[in-house]
């Protein structure tokens, strides 16, 4: 279904009441995931309370009754008590009630604030650090929170956006991006930290990062000196709908943000967490698998915490509605709908409105729990994002939801067999000399087209004298081998030999001399070939220029045959690789488990590629061994690179929206 239709559709499904919604169970339906109270076993639920629910919460009817409707959905071991948000404070005595009510229960209570001006048309607000006034509020919110809590999270609005005159002259000469860093240092130095630890040496006071980090250090988010400043930081792991977006939010960032920050702020050497979990709101859902998935990937990274934002949608007595998922409402799927429905334990109140948010994210919870376990340390292709980059936007994330795992760094990959290095890897000025390095040490380099261009004559040309010409061209027939008249279609069957009903693709024409370089993949547009992978041997190593498409959605219109020859490259010799369609997201794990998640809207089916001859597949989800694949027969390897390990393949289905655990055995 396209995106306006299922807008359509969402919208109409919104309206009907919940028991029209309901859908017969499925013959292959597991045990519903229990609706008691329980605790999970591998990681902790907080839930934020923003300051106007705060104050609300302050009314011990209020209290007992949203208390008992959020608990009984998701049993949540922690909250977030919010004090200060939009020049509305909580006043002491609020705060010191409903925290004892909390401890009461048996629930941690940590404090938060949200240092945000209100904002207008729904653009949000920011205070002004050159007036005297906001600077006096951020310090007062700051102490108050320090004052009742020993952890303070600051939710996600500590950025600088004002440009009143009073920021314009003291900006002076230095640019936007440079008067908004330096300034937001010394504002959480010394009107954030300063005033909270004078309240309250004790606190640990903990900065939460949200999810468009690649445009950060233009509004003063700063990831390098704040992220050390702050005793702990957090991570906005939301990616809500990820085609009506004006962030470029693909579902892998949901995963692959969390790894990203914990690089940032590692656990220390004392085992003290420096990234403490993620956070998903309810926001920009069009169906409530949608809302799973966030949570589910941020679990897959490993997060020890989820928090859910916020209590409102928690606790309230509303139903949540199931959204536009009629195209897999009947089948298998990880968030089954009927069985969070059926499951659901109704409250002593009347009138009881049936399973709302709150229900969502404990079904989701429950389900994921009992698989994360099984799961090692996430693994996946060094990629390397300098601190205050920012170019080929947000591309590891379009990556990871066509199926390439990415291990994020702010730190230059120097041990990996091999790195992928996107446009954000040109503010490091060493980085040509880094990339000699690797390659003289016998690595794979891998850089796109996007870091090739920014590199033009900073040194590159003394590797590889390959070019991007400023010509675009598009292309919807791609090759994979090189040779006059040689090589294989790497189009889709259903479409070759009837290129139009393709989308052709646009991308930069890179310029090579012919047997310096060789074009390993490459597209053909009339008569005249485009290297889409681009391979140079230098010293001991080989560096690959791999052409991203002008616009990164694109690489969802790729040919599969395509996008898994460029996997074989980047992932020779990873445990695991995914031959599949897009929108199939591979989690791999140091102890032989992998995840294989759908986001698609029909099951897939998904070839799994395994290192090794002989190994062994099992599905964890069912417990059933995999049934390995006939081996293919060997193609020329005149097309093919040296020394190429063995594998075993296996295929499988991928119901939609959901995942499947595997474990391989050897």
């Amino acid at each position: 279904m396209n995106r306006a239709l299922r807008v359509a559709a969402c919208a109409a499904l919104l309206s009907l009441p919940l028991t029209a919604l309901l859908v017969p169970p499925t013959a292959a339906a597991r045990a519903t995931p229990s609706t008691a109270a329980s605790t999970y076993q591998n990681f902790r639920v907080a839930i934020y309370i923003a300051v106007t629910s705060t104050r609300q919460l302050a009314d011990k009817a209020t209290f007992d009754r949203e208390f008992e409707r959020a608990m009984r959905q998701t049993h949540f071991n922690k909250v977030y008590l919010e004090v200060y948000r939009n020049h509305v404070f909580a006043t002491d005595e609020e705060v010191t009630r409903v925290k004892k009510w909390f401890e009461e229960k048996g629930v941690q209570v940590s404090g938060g604030i949200t240092l945000a001006a209100g904002g207008e048309g729904g653009q949000f607000g920011t205070f002004d650090y050159e007036k005297p006034a906001d600077r006096e509020e951020c310090a007062k919110a700051a102490a108050l929170a320090a004052k009742h809590f020993d952890d303070v999270i600051l939710d996600d609005f500590f950025f600088y956006a004002s440009k009143s005159d009073a920021d314009i002259a003291a900006k002076g000469n230095r640019s936007w991006t440079q008067y908004r860093l330096e300034t937001m240092r010394q504002v959480a130095r010394d009107l954030v930290l300063k005033p909270a630890k004078a309240a309250n040496p004790k606190v640990r006071m903990i900065i939460k990062y949200p999810n468009w980090y690649e445009h950060f250090q233009g509004a003063g988010y700063d990831l390098e000196q704040e992220s050390q400043d702050f005793d702990a930081i957090y991570t906005g792991t939301e990616t809500r709908d990820p085609v009506i977006t004006d962030q470029l939010l693909q579902q892998y960032e949901s995963y692959e943000i969390y790894r990203y920050y914990s690089n940032i702020r590692p656990t220390d050497a004392k085992g003290g967490v420096g990234n403490g979990g993620g956070w998903v709101d309810t926001y920009s859902t069009l169906y409530v698998d949608r809302y799973a998935e966030q949570l589910w990937d941020t679990l897959f990274a490993k997060a020890p915490e989820i928090t859910l934002f916020n209590w409102r949608p928690m606790s309230e007595a509303e139903a949540v509605k199931p959204g536009d998922r009629q195209a897999w409402a009947n089948l298998p799927t990880s968030f089954r709908w009927q069985e969070m429905v059926s499951g659901y334990k109704a409250g002593a109140q009347a009138n009881d409105p049936g399973p709302g948010w709150g229900r969502a994210a404990g079904y989701a919870l429950e389900t994921v729990d009992k698989d994360l376990g099984k799961l090692g340390k996430p693994i996946g292709i060094a990629s390397y994002k300098p601190y205050q980059s920012s170019g080929e936007d947000f591309l590891h994330n379009y990556l990871g939801t066509i199926g390439i795992p990415i291990e994020l760094s702010p730190k230059f990959p120097t041990n990996a067999d091999v790195a992928l290095l996107t446009q954000a890897a040109a503010q490091d000025p060493k980085i040509v000399d880094e990339i000699k390095g690797n390659l003289v040490a016998g690595k794979t380099v891998v850089i796109t087209s996007g870091l090739l261009s920014a590199l033009k004559g900073k040194g590159i040309e003394d590797i590889a004298e390959v070019w991007d010409t400023g010509r675009k061209v598009a292309i919807h027939d791609f090759i994979n081998g090189y040779g006059a008249g040689n090589g294989d279609s790497l189009n889709d069957p259903a479409h070759d030999g009837v290129s139009d009903s393709r989308p052709a693709v646009l991308f930069p024409e890179i310029h090579y001399y012919t047997n310096d370089s060789w074009p390993i993949i490459r597209g053909v547009a009339n008569a005249k070939g485009f290297p889409i992978l681009l391979m140079n041997r230098y010293s001991k190593g080989v560096l690959y220029v791999l052409t991203m498409p002008d616009n990164p959605g694109d690489l969802y219109n790729l040919p599969q045959g395509l996008v898994t020859e460029i996997k074989k490259y980047l992932q020779q010799d990873f445990p695991v690789r995914l031959d599949s369609p897009d929108h199939v997201s591979l989690f791999a794990y140091d102890n032989d488990t992998f995840v294989v998640e759908s986001f698609r809207d029909q099951p897939v089916p998904v070839t799994l590629s395994l290192l090794g001859q002989g190994v062994h597949l099992r599905n964890l989800s069912t417990n059933a061994a995999i049934t390995a694949a006939p081996a293919a027969a060997p193609k020329d390897g005149k097309f093919r690179r040296d020394n190429v390990a063995a594998r075993t393949d296996f295929g499988v289905t991928v119901q939609p929206h959901s995942y499947q655990v595997f474990k391989i055995e050897r």
